[in-house]
């Protein structure tokens, strides 16, 4: 029988960013409490959070007081500190795990253990140096990435190679940190898979989502998919076999490239993420359970809702400057806005979100 947290229960979130926000109001509605830690002390899940404490990851007195005040811990980014996860596991259990942790935090290590389950990948070779980029580029051709193994996002550490370009002047531009070579993948659709798993090991998926970014972001999400029934539980299952290698609790997105069409298309693997994703916004109106309520029952050892879908769906970025048409918005019958509540817009900041649902299709 596995430990069921109460509605009154106090979940911990580290990080306090528009996840922990939405973690924080899908807790709410089921009667759970949220204490947001974060080191920014004008975090926009502080708003709407029982309570906050300002402390930096490594601050170990102020994060065992944390731990101590929950009755489970998760986060809402990948990049918690290896002691920061120890120190706060040491009290109440954390969820998702240690091993997510350390497996998604490098992408070396990551694409490694995807391969290692038999999962297609893009080829990739480990990076150390110019002179190792140089074989790297011998053996996978170009154009090829090159990404840092650690704090890359939304397109941040990542370096195109193409045909003729330098390889020394690639790994100066990652300042020589530690690196992957990805060859080049010629892919038609990028998507994700967006599901959970629950402390008993029940899991469930969301519809696949069809992806396009802008400028490394993701820009708008859109689903259905548009691809074969076949395709998509090839990916679902490729997300279910990632999920239950890692003893995986809560919500986990995997994101893949489509390569080819029709029923000839096949997917690979680009990047996990362990924890809800933006990708998975459109669910707090297009699903019958959003991804933020699903990571709250898996990780308070609560059945998993259903993940039907309501209609055709697309949600799209507010980056930036694009929160100012929050009027605009407003006004336009059917648009759910989502402001995350950030005091200044910069460029590439991700502002807030807006979802449309269409019935009937």
């Amino acid at each position: 029988m596995v430990d069921r947290l109460a509605p009154g229960a106090t979940i911990g979130i580290l990080g306090g960013g528009q996840l922990g926000r939405m973690l924080a109001l899908a807790a709410a509605q089921l009667g759970v409490r949220s204490h947001v830690l974060c080191p920014d002390p004008h975090s926009p899940a502080f708003d709407v959070s029982a309570r906050h404490t300002v402390a930096d990851y490594e601050d170990e007195t102020a994060l065992r007081a944390f731990a101590e005040a929950v009755d489970v811990v998760t986060y809402e980014f990948e990049n918690v500190p290896a002691r920061t996860a120890e120190i706060v596991a040491a009290a109440h259990p954390l969820y998702p795990g240690a091993k997510a942790l350390a497996t998604t935090q490098d992408r070396f290590v990551e694409k490694s253990f995807v391969a290692g389950l038999d999962i297609p990948t893009a080829p990739f070779r480990v990076v150390g140096s110019a002179a190792e980029l140089a074989e790297a580029l011998a053996e996978l051709g170009s154009p090829a990435i090159l990404k840092t193994r650690r704090f890359g996002y939304d397109g941040k550490g990542q370096v195109r190679i193409g045909p003729g370009d330098s390889p020394e002047e690639a790994w100066a531009q990652l300042g020589g940190a530690p690196a992957i070579l990805e060859g080049f993948v010629g892919f038609s659709q990028e998507i994700s898979i967006v599901g959970a798993r629950g402390r008993d090991g029940a899991f469930a998926a969301y519809d696949p989502c069809w992806n396009e970014h802008r400028g490394g972001i993701l820009d708008v999400t859109r689903l259905p998919s548009g691809l074969p029934a076949a395709t998509e539980q090839i990916a679902i299952a490729a997300a279910r076999r990632i999920a239950e290698a890692l003893d995986y609790v809560g919500v986990i997105a995997v994101e893949m490239f489509v390569v080819g069409e029709g029923e000839g298309a096949s997917i690979l693997v680009n990047e996990i993420a362990p924890r809800v994703h933006n990708s998975g916004h459109w669910t707090v109106e297009g699903a019958e359970t959003s991804q933020f309520e699903q990571h709250v029952r898996a990780i308070c050892g609560w059945p998993l809702g259903s993940t039907l879908r309501r209609g055709r769906i697309e949600m799209r970025n507010l980056i930036g400057t694009d929160i100012e048409a929050w009027p605009e918005i407003l006004a336009t019958p059917g648009a759910h806005l989502h402001h995350y509540g950030k005091a200044k817009a910069r460029a590439g900041r991700k502002m807030g979100h807006v979802t449309r649902v269409f019935t009937g299709s």
